[in-house]
């Protein structure tokens, strides 16, 4: 459900998967889609975009005014090793992925639930592997692990964010680099029926905002200075899902990911459903 694949496409072939969701909190509903559209440039280079769009619910306050556009991550994906059966070398890949600012994260007046972006260039670094046991009952066993680690710029933020500020701020953001791991298992139940379940964590290091209050009576002529930290946070989760397949270019895969509570993190829970299409 969560872990990419570390094949990539023949050349010439492509995969489209969009993904609805529901990031349900404890006053919210935070519902989204994200797509994979993926191209195989040549053999062992995959291109693709992720598009991103979303709205909230809360329930202490108001919502998003209207679905919104989130980031837009690019990606390339270059294959390094292909498993073959008797080998005990996996499928390996390394992938790099731009998300571009296009979701909107500052300005956001009284509705901070439109904030669907986080305003900065994000470069993402991941290894992915793959590999298949045959078991005793003839039935094959995928497992994917994969690693990646992101980079963000500093942003420029005004007024009302996604990263605390309130009216009349005047400042920047500086993302705190998030480290992810995704351990993935595959059970092939048939043919067509597939069991699977994703177990992961994510670590986030500590987001720095500075700047100043324009509308702070006390701010002329020297402003004082604003400065917040989030402080890092660690999320451990598992994601169990089942896959349909009605013919192998074509498939749903319904599952929920849940998140326990832990280091400045909150519980969630998000069913989900995906349709995969290959050709």
């Amino acid at each position: 459900m969560l872990a990419p694949s570390a094949a990539t496409l023949p050349r010439g072939h492509f995969l489209i998967e969009p993904y609805l969701y529901d990031v349900i909190g404890a006053h919210s509903h935070g519902f989204g889609s994200l797509t994979y559209v993926n191209y195989g440039l040549i053999n062992r280079v995959t291109v693709g975009v992720i598009p991103t769009a979303g709205y909230t619910k809360v329930s202490n306050g108001p919502g998003s005014s209207g679905v919104g556009m989130g980031d837009l991550t690019l990606q390339t994906q270059y294959r390094l090793t292909k498993f073959r059966q008797g080998s005990w070398i996996p499928t390996t890949s390394v992938a790099v992925q731009e998300a571009l600012p296009t979701g909107k994260y500052d300005r956001l007046g009284n509705r901070q639930s439109d904030g669907l972006g986080s305003g900065a260039y994000t470069t993402t670094l991941a290894l992915y592997s793959q590999t298949y046991f045959w078991l005793p009952n003839g039935r094959i066993l995928q497992m994917r692990f994969n690693v990646s680690e992101g980079f963000s710029n500093n942003v420029n933020v005004q007024d009302v964010s996604v990263y605390g500020t309130g009216a009349g701020f005047r400042g920047h953001a500086k993302p705190g680099s998030p480290f992810f791991v995704d351990a993935a298992w595959e059970y092939s139940l048939t043919r067509s029926w597939v069991l699977a379940l994703d177990v992961t964590y994510r670590h986030a290091g500590n987001t720095r905002v500075a700047g100043y209050n324009i509308l702070d009576p006390s701010s002329v002529p020297n402003p004082p200075s604003i400065r917040l930290n989030s402080g890092s946070s660690d999320a451990f989760g598992f994601a169990p899902a089942i896959e349909y397949n009605w013919k192998p270019t074509l498939g749903v895969l319904l599952g929920t990911r849940v998140i326990p509570a832990s280091h400045n993190t909150h519980a969630t829970i998000t069913p989900a459903v995906a349709i995969n299409f290959v050709h």
